[in-house]
């Protein structure tokens, strides 16, 4: 019985801490495929996104947030680790990222700082065996092909409404004793790419949205601005995905709707888990943060898909909401330039962890209390590095890799694989869209030197050249 009364006394301090512990709860919405300006509160005219919407009014929508890759993989695989593409090494096809990267990432620190961590939706990494186990008290994994998944009644569900169902459960088991964070992990809006008669699958309950209504023709998709394209560009995965979605106006509507269906039913869902926060009285203590895995084309230059160094593929939304900062930075626009890298910081931070020093980005929690942005970064390294090759055939011309660096007035951009070396120079003060490429122009000379060098500096810090013996594939022979 003493020895019972002794180990009660050790253990009642710890008690006390998880009892009294106020620090925030954190969800974390990730979308996929959607880009920057397909948000309502980000002026679009026809795309319906109410809870976001609420939530950029809220909390902090970062108008120049961007990913350091545009692909899901390197993307997701940034977002756990804190390390670019170019550190962690992995994206699809290689093996999985290294255990001395996955100890560190942020849902292993928040579970070893008392967190509750779960984890919903779409993973799309590769990790060793055992370290889900590590990062999550929670796991369920939800992926597509096919959208729809049969349910123990014979029904079918939309997996974008099977995540919502999976997030409230995990919401309403939550203890009261610690705070939790949750990953809630789109597969929307990625189209069905095996499907090519219906690539976007909208849940039921999007159903009518969007009838009626003729989308109008995407800008930048005059045939002169695909015909300035050097030919790797021209016959890249691109080009051809640009032939299963885009290249006729009646594809070109039916997928549109379909694609504005299935964000409208992610904002439905995100919109049932603030619901059921709120419900549960924890909406005054829990961190919002919302981001896309990275852009996305819709005919724009051509091209469908992702993975080059344009605006649409680079540039995504971002949103987070901290009920507890000041009235005044509350619906605050924030310009600065965010990364993905800068959101496992930012989650850490929230919740009192120590940053490892080994992380690539930065916390933004700050931004979002209106802290002064002084000193903020101005420019960021942004890469491409999936060895998808184009075949000899001509029929698959692959995804070309390259590197840069995109500031607040100059993008850069070499597409180093081709022969001779391939670059780019847009200056996005006269030249938002991008559609002039000034790297062969003897007047910007000097200023082409001087993003060649920046792009060696930030290259070389986070890892140096690529090489295939530094990035092995998972199945080299294949």
């Amino acid at each position: 019985m003493n020895r019972l009364i002794a180990l009660l006394v050790l253990l009642l301090p710890s008690i006390a801490l998880s009892a009294d512990d106020d620090r925030p709860n954190i969800i974390f919405f990730l979308s996929d495929d959607h880009r920057w300006d397909q948000l309502g509160c980000a002026g679009h005219q026809i795309l319906v996104t109410p809870n976001l919407d609420a939530m950029a009014a809220k909390g902090t929508r970062f108008s120049n947030a961007f990913v350091t890759t545009s692909i899901c993989a390197a993307s997701r695989a940034t977002i756990l680790t804190g390390l670019y593409e170019r550190t962690n090494g992995h994206t699809f096809r290689v093996k999985p990222i290294a255990k001395k990267f996955t100890d560190t990432s942020y849902p292993g620190l928040l579970k070893k700082a008392g967190y509750r961590t779960g984890f919903i939706g779409k993973f799309g990494v590769g990790v060793q065996r055992g370290v889900t186990n590590e990062w999550f008290d929670v796991y369920k994994p939800i992926n597509r092909n096919p959208y729809f998944k049969k349910q123990p009644d014979g029904t079918k569900r939309h997996i974008t409404e099977l995540c919502g169902d999976r997030a409230e459960e995990f919401l309403e088991g939550q203890p009261e004793d610690k705070p939790f964070a949750l990953s809630v992990s789109f597969n929307a809006a990625h189209a069905e790419d095996g499907d090519k008669k219906d690539h976007f699958p909208w849940p039921v309950a999007m159903n009518g949205m969007y009838d009626g209504l003729t989308i109008p023709q995407p800008i930048l998709s005059e045939p002169e601005i695909y015909a300035a394209h050097p030919d790797f560009l021209k016959t890249s995965l691109n080009r051809q995905r640009f032939f299963w979605r885009w290249d006729t106006p009646e594809k070109y509507q039916k997928n549109m709707k379909s694609y504005y269906r299935m964000l409208s039913g992610i904002d439905n869902v995100i919109g049932r888990v603030m619901k059921k926060i709120t419900s549960l009285g924890m909406a005054e203590n829990t961190v919002f943060i919302f981001c896309g895995d990275n852009g996305y084309y819709m005919g724009q230059r051509g091209f469908a898909g992702k993975w080059s160094h344009y605006e649409e593929s680079l540039r995504v939304p971002m949103i987070i909401v901290d009920p507890r900062v000041q009235p005044q930075w509350r619906g605050q626009v924030n310009d600065s330039v965010v990364l993905n890298v800068d959101l496992p910081a930012t989650m850490l931070d929230y919740a009192g962890v120590e940053v490892p020093a080994k992380y690539q980005g930065q916390s933004l929690a700050g931004l979002v209390r209106g802290a002064n942005a002084r000193g903020w970064r101005q420019d960021f390294f942004c890469e491409h590095l999936m060895h998808l090759p184009a075949k000899a055939n001509g029929k698959d011309g692959g995804i070309p890799k390259w590197e840069g660096v995109r500031g607040r007035r100059w993008t850069y951009a070499r597409y180093f694989e081709q022969s001779p070396v391939y670059e780019f120079l847009h200056d996005l003060e006269t030249d938002p869209y991008q559609t002039k490429n000034l790297a062969k122009d003897p007047q910007y000379a000097e200023k082409l030197n001087e993003l060649r060098a920046r792009t060696n500096e930030l290259r070389d810090s986070y890892g140096g050249e690529y090489s295939l013996e530094k990035y092995p594939l998972a199945r080299p022979n294949r």
